[in-house]
């Protein structure tokens, strides 16, 4: 496991090193929760205008539900793991690691951040009907990516390992698919799609 721990350290090392003014500021953007709820906004409008009220209205609580079920258990990996953060290991700083934000929260295993976006992207993607293949397909690349960049910048801010966002990224996925076939079961029950 140290030795694990040790490859991770490095490579989190190699790509936090990368760095522009420019992209230092992108990162920081798409690292700040809060200016990605305008995104989770009009997603659920999206969802409103194309499924109807009722399977609106259960998509968008299955995505609460998956964000919940990813930031629920992310808290309880940090506190029962206990793994620094980059941002809190004396060994990442003297090593070179750029630290972009406050350095809030001591444990950092795994990232909800991570969890959340990937739980997002997969099961609002999951929650659109599958009438317009393009549309949804389009979406659903769209929203991963973003997630992707999402988990990245918890890295180049200094804020994750890169354990941390692949451990999140994959819970996120898990529990977004989880939650969209259980938003596509209910689907069945609530009536047509608006054409």
């Amino acid at each position: 496991m140290e030795g694990l721990a040790q490859i991770d350290k490095q490579i989190t090392l190699a790509i936090n090193s990368i760095h522009t003014p420019f992209m230092d500021g992108v990162w920081t953007f798409f690292s700040d929760k809060e200016v990605w709820f305008p995104l989770y906004a009009a997603v659920a409008v999206m969802l409103f205008v194309r499924m109807g009220w009722k399977k609106g209205a259960v998509a968008l609580i299955g995505i609460i539900l998956t964000i919940v079920a990813c930031d629920q258990t992310g808290n309880l990996f940090k506190y029962s793991f206990e793994r620094l953060r980059p941002c809190h290991d004396g060994w990442m700083l003297e090593n070179g690691l750029r630290v972009l934000e406050d350095r809030w929260g001591l444990y950092g295993f795994f990232s909800a951040h991570a969890a959340n976006a990937f739980g997002f992207a997969v099961s609002s993607s999951m929650a659109f009907d599958g009438r317009n293949g393009k549309a949804r397909r389009a979406y659903g690349i769209a929203v991963i990516v973003w997630a992707s960049l999402v988990g990245a910048s918890r890295i180049f801010v200094g804020k994750h390992f890169f354990g941390d966002v692949l451990v999140g990224a994959a819970f996120g996925i898990l529990f977004g698919m989880l939650a969209g076939q259980l938003i596509r079961f209910i689907y069945r029950y609530t009536g047509p799609a608006r054409p």
